[in-house]
């Protein structure tokens, strides 16, 4: 609701008459050092924030489930992207094309396909082994058949399930980015970077802090909810999340 009332107001406008105003009816959750209303850039912020995390994570959903039939291509890659954490590759991204919302998006899908990959393998080797799939090929089945009506139906929704519950942690992390400065750049509402531009005056009006600081809070805990959801990647997972389609 909080984030739908600042979809409707303007988060550039700049009223230096009224900066660093309490929160009031004009303006709910105050304004920051230009007199730019927080709701309003709270509300923009978390839009893209969570948009780029979405795109994100359906890139990831389409590059896991085309790995997850050729598993061994991006063995390697799929190592290095696991053992590489976001500030890292936001700090190469950086460095390759400048700070901006580009590169922090381009950072964090690099990094966020292997747990979905691995998934998808996984399920995928379960199903081929299934016996099911074994008469409907001794009745004479076809590979595209078993594929488009089995195979990927069977993988298709565990895998998509596992990254919408990997989004909180996609989009913190493009906040996490932001508020380092190598992500979304002035003036754009992006979550982190209001922390980071509400730093150096959080003592004369904490509102402005606070309201990015509770909404990152409140996306770390879906990020850890949706870890701890995240199913294993054993035989048994797959059992258990993906049976074969009758």
């Amino acid at each position: 609701m909080t984030i739908g009332w600042g979809l409707l107001r303007d988060p550039y406008t700049v009223d230096t008459a009224a900066r660093l105003a309490a929160p009031s009816w004009a303006h709910p959750l105050g304004t920051d050092a230009l007199g730019r209303d927080v709701l309003a850039r709270l509300g923009h912020g978390a839009a893209s924030t969570v948009g780029t995390a979405a795109a994100i994570c359906a890139l990831s959903l389409l590059l896991a489930l085309a790995l997850g039939f050729l598993p061994g291509i991006a063995a390697g890659s799929a190592d290095i992207a696991n053992a590489l954490p976001p500030v890292i590759v936001g700090i190469l991204a950086a460095a390759a094309t400048g700070p901006g919302a580009g590169g922090a998006a381009l950072a964090v899908a690099l990094i966020s396909w292997p747990a979905l990959s691995a998934h998808a393998a996984a399920l995928v080797q379960e199903v081929r082994a299934s016996a099911f799939l074994t008469a409907q090929r001794a009745m004479g089945a076809t590979p595209f058949w078993i594929l488009t009506r089995h195979v990927l139906p069977s993988v298709a929704a565990p895998v998509a399930r596992h990254a919408l519950l990997r989004l909180p942690g996609i989009a913190l992390a493009l906040a996490s980015l932001g508020f380092l400065g190598l992500g979304a750049q002035p003036p754009a509402p992006e979550w982190g970077l209001l922390l980071d531009e509400s730093r150096a005056y959080v003592e004369r009006a904490p509102w402005a802090a606070l309201a990015p600081a509770v909404a990152l809070a409140l996306l770390a805990g879906l990020a850890v909810t949706g870890a701890a959801a995240v199913p294993g990647r054993g035989a048994r997972a797959v059992r258990k999340e993906a049976p074969v389609a009758a």
